[in-house]
């Protein structure tokens, strides 16, 4: 560019010293007629050439540095120039209406599944969007979220209703025989007391001692000191040790008739609970002091670290994003592309939202442009159009010397036929 804007003004210069070296070369002949007709030729180029010299340059300074009124017409109007471009931009060539009737003219949508399709399957793409991911799960604070999940938690466990589950409960033991287990485990551990040396003489010791409180008077006084004088604690014990690994024995055995209506009792005492509104009650206090003590949440906090780490992990191994994040990505948009509602909903939205966004930033259009300007000095920006009109300018220069030069020979020509 700044090589042609030179050559142009060589041009327009040679021009204008080729009209004044014609006129002095004319000026030894200027008796003649071929000389005044070539002096009144280069008369007028020289004119016209010298004319368009001081209208060029005066659009950007002085000419001749002489402070000329209505010269340097660029650097004087500068503001008001550089607010008319602005006008022409926002109110003429960007007006928001322009810009909105283009903006209706895209197909947005096939544009951004077009790059989704050719994009999606990119190294740079999975990376990023893993990267996206994994940047998401760490910034998730856990100890902000347990709190949250210990209320929902407490206030889901308030919700349930002991009428729903007892009765299951109860249906559960029955089904499972763990009526019948408890009973062989309190008999189990009863036997293994019981047959304990140190037990039967804590059971002889306990009934001598009940014998000698018994009070009585007479015979039955008498019976009484003649049996202490027949046992002893070991003795007695021993009795009652039999008795009772005797009857354990017995309520252990499956066919027996005692265990079996002991059973029976236990399981319409269990039946009976079902129906007792009182249990329920005591239970749906117990429930909602256990909740009201519970504190779940270093536990929570720890779980959802774990979590949050394992996911972390899960979405880093290499076949994750294939596996998953890619066949999500794709289903979806083949599922958008094959509803024509959902592609109408999605180009509706984006031209909304490019429509706002000119809508709320069309001024700083000509701000932009506006402060791109007003950063150029004035021999910065005179230069910048030179360089871009200079040449078209030159030629009006060099036009008109050559204009010049025709006119003045027309006229001088009708001038000596008169």
């Amino acid at each position: 560019m700044v090589k042609q804007k030179n050559k142009s003004q060589y041009l327009a210069t040679i021009s204008l010293a080729v009209m004044a070296c014609g006129f002095l070369a004319t000026l030894p002949i200027r008796d003649t007629i071929l000389g005044i007709i070539l002096q009144g030729g280069f008369e007028a180029g020289l004119v016209g050439g010298l004319a368009d010299w001081f209208a060029v340059t005066a659009l950007f300074r002085h000419p001749l540095g002489i402070p000329i009124p209505h010269t340097a017409l660029l650097p004087k109007n500068r503001k008001r120039i550089i607010a008319g471009i602005i006008s022409m931009l926002e109110n003429d060539w960007l007006t928001k209406e322009s810009i909105r009737k283009k903006i209706d003219t895209i197909n947005f949508s096939e544009k951004l599944f077009s790059i989704i399709d050719k994009e999606i399957h990119s190294q740079a793409v999975q990376k990023n969007l893993i990267n996206l991911l994994q940047h998401l799960i760490k910034t998730i604070d856990t100890k902000r979220i347990a709190p949250v999940i210990e209320k929902e938690l407490k206030s889901q466990l308030n919700k349930l209703e002991t009428k729903e589950y007892l009765p299951l409960m109860i249906d559960q033991v029955m089904e499972r025989k763990y009526d019948e287990k408890t009973l062989d485990l309190i008999l189990k551990e009863i036997y293994e007391w019981a047959e304990k040396d140190s037990t039967k003489y804590k059971l002889g010791g306990l009934a001598v001692d009940a014998v000698e409180n018994i009070k009585a008077d007479g015979f039955m006084q008498f019976a009484l000191k003649s049996f202490r004088n027949l046992v002893n604690e070991e003795k007695l014990g021993n009795i009652i040790q039999n008795l009772i690994l005797k009857g354990v024995d017995s309520f252990r055995d499956p066919f027996n008739q005692n265990r079996k209506t002991l059973i029976i009792h236990i399981q319409k005492k269990l039946q009976s609970v079902k129906n007792d509104e009182k249990v329920y009650e005591e239970l749906n206090h117990l429930k909602t002091q256990m909740i009201e003590k519970w504190q779940p949440q270093e536990q929570i906090i720890s779980l959802l670290d774990q979590l949050q780490q394992k996911v972390y992990d899960i979405i880093e191994e290499p076949s994750f994003f294939d596996d998953y994040i890619l066949p999500v990505i794709i289903g979806g948009l083949e599922n958008i592309k094959e509803n024509p509602e959902k592609v109408n909903a999605l180009e509706t939205w984006i031209k909304q939202q490019i429509s706002i966004f000119v809508d709320n930033n069309h001024s700083r259009i000509g701000k932009l442009v506006e402060e791109n300007l007003e950063r150029l000095d004035d021999k910065t920006l005179i230069n910048m159009v030179e360089t871009n009109v200079g040449k078209d300018l030159q030629w009006i220069r060099v036009n008109g010397a050559v204009c010049g030069f025709l006119i003045g020979l027309v006229l001088v020509g009708i001038k000596a036929l008169l």
